[in-house]
């Protein structure tokens, strides 16, 4: 089960840190990532993770901006994100592939077996 958090509405420049409560297994051989929704457009790929290598890839969007990090001891993926723009306006949603990122495409949704409720996040 994934649950996000800490999205809300902040000002162009600013910054959130969203977070992604996972349970109900180890995800410590999981490809953990992130991907956006804006009404109206496509799904887009935000950042990807593998706790087990530290292996991080971005969306040529965000990269630069947003850091990815987890913390396996509370099994809670992170999204810092900086320098917010008014397209950065999405519903965000923590995912999770029961595999190594390196096995998959990490910035293609279809590959993503788990996702959470999501968490809006609105720059103005």
């Amino acid at each position: 089960q994934l649950v996000e958090s800490g999205g809300g509405s902040v000002q162009a420049g600013g910054s959130l840190r969203l977070s992604c409560a996972a349970s109900g297994t180890t995800y410590s051989s999981y490809c953990m990532g992130w991907f956006r929704q804006a009404p109206g457009k496509e799904r887009e790929a935000v950042a990807a993770i593998y706790p087990g290598g530290g292996d991080t890839y971005y969306g040529s969007s965000v990269k630069g901006r947003f850091t990815i990090s987890l913390d396996n001891a509370k099994n809670t993926l992170y999204l810092q994100m900086n320098s917010l723009k008014p397209e950065d306006t999405a519903m965000y949603y923590c995912v999770s592939a029961p595999q190594a990122c390196a096995r998959i495409q990490p910035l293609v949704a279809g590959y993503y077996d788990y996702w959470g409720p999501g968490t809006q996040v609105t720059v103005s």
